[in-house]
C-alpha cells in the first residue's frame, strides 16, 4: 500500500489535542458501508476505498496508542507506528470472513507499536522471543494484579507465579522486573519530547476497558454466539451432542466416553465431530454472506 497523506502530531503541548481533534472529523463507517470500501480495495485495488477504510480507523489507533504512553517514548511515534500496523491491516482484510475491521486490525496496531518500543527502547538489552515480548509487556500488569506492587525485588512466589502464567524462566522474570524497577522508576522524570513532560507515572493509563470496549465486545460475541446458534440448527441431536462436547466445552469429552454414550466406535465419533464442524463452518459461511447481501444497497437506489 503506497504512503498515504494521513494527519500527523504536531510537536508542543497542544499537539495531541490538535491531532485527536482532526482524526474525529473522519466518519465512522457502518458495517455495509465498511463491507463495500474493502471489496473495492481487495477486487479493484481502489485506492480511494483504502484511505476511507484507514482514516475511519484512525481513533483506534490513537486510542491503543494512549496505552503505551507509559513506557516514555514519544507519542506521536507511537501513533505513526500504530498508523503503519493498520494499513498492514487494510492491505491484508478479508471482509468475507465476516468480523469488523477493527477487530482484525486492533492485532496489527499492537503488534506494530509493540515492535517499535522493542527497537527503541534502550533498557531492553535482551532476546526478543515471543515470551520475552509478552513478559515485557505484561509484567507492570502482572505485579498488579498480585498486589506486587513495592520497588525492589519480587519474593520467590511472586516470581513463580509470573513466569508460570507468562511461560518464561524465574530469572527473565527476575532480571525484566530489574530493569524495569531499577532503571525506570515511576517517579522518574521523564524526557522533555515534544512538550511531554513531568514523571512516568503522570503518564501511565488505566489498564481496565473502558465501559464502551466492554460493550462492543460483548455485542461482537452476542453476534457470534447468535450465528454459531444458527448453524448448528443443521445438526441432528448426536452430531449436535458430539460437536458440544469435543469443540465446545472448556473440558472437552474424550471419544472414549462419547463412544460408550452412543455405543459406536471411537473413530465413529470422531468422524461425525469432523463433519458436524464442517457442516457448522459451512452453515456459518453461508449466514455471513446472506447478512452481507442483505446490508448491500438496493440497485438503483438513492445516493448521497
Amino acid at each position: 500500500m503506497a504512503q498515504m497523506n494521513l494527519p500527523s502530531i504536531a510537536s508542543g503541548e497542544g499537539g495531541l489535542n490538535r491531532y485527536l481533534e482532526e482524526i474525529r472529523r473522519f466518519p465512522m463507517l457502518q458495517p455495509d458501508e465498511e463491507y463495500m470500501l474493502a471489496k473495492r480495495y481487495a477486487e479493484h485495488d481502489d485506492r480511494n476505498a483504502a484511505h476511507k477504510l484507514v482514516t475511519s480507523h484512525l481513533r483506534l489507533v490513537a486510542k491503543i496508542a494512549m496505552g503505551y504512553r507509559g513506557y516514555g517514548l514519544p507519542i506521536g511515534e507511537v501513533v505513526s507506528e500504530g498508523n503503519v500496523g493498520l494499513m498492514q491491516a487494510v492491505k491484508r482484510f478479508d471482509p468475507e470472513r465476516g468480523f469488523r475491521l477493527a477487530t482484525y486490525a486492533m492485532w496489527w496496531i499492537k503488534a506494530s507499536i509493540q515492535e517499535y518500543i522493542l527497537r527503541s527502547w534502550s533498557l531492553v538489552k535482551m532476546g526478543t522471543t515471543a515470551n520475552q515480548k509478552r513478559l515485557f509487556f505484561n509484567l507492570r500488569k502482572m505485579k498488579s494484579r498480585i498486589q506486587a506492587l513495592e520497588d525492589g525485588d519480587l519474593n520467590p512466589d511472586q516470581v513463580k507465579q509470573i513466569a508460570t502464567q507468562l511461560g518464561v524462566s524465574d530469572d527473565e522474570v527476575i532480571s525484566m522486573n530489574r530493569r524495569l524497577s531499577g532503571d525506570a522508576s515511576l517517579n522518574s522524570p521523564l524526557r522533555a519530547t515534544e512538550g511531554e513532560s513531568g514523571e512516568w507515572q503522570d503518564w501511565l493509563v488505566d489498564e481496565n476497558e473502558s465501559q464502551e470496549d466492554v460493550l462492543a465486545q460483548q455485542d461482537e460475541l452476542d453476534q457470534r454466539r447468535g450465528m454459531l446458534k444458527r448453524a448448528m440448527g443443521i445438526l441432528n441431536d448426536r452430531e449436535r451432542r458430539i460437536f458440544e462436547a469435543r469443540r465446545l466445552s472448556e473440558d472437552p469429552i474424550t471419544l472414549e466416553a462419547l463412544s460408550g454414550e452412543f455405543d459406536i466406535s471411537r473413530e465413529r465419533v470422531r468422524q461425525i465431530e469432523v463433519r458436524a464442524f464442517e457442516k457448522v463452518q459451512k452453515a456459518v459461511q453461508e449466514n455471513v454472506v446472506a447478512d452481507r447481501q442483505a446490508l448491500r444497497p438496493v440497485e438503483g437506489g438513492a445516493t448521497a
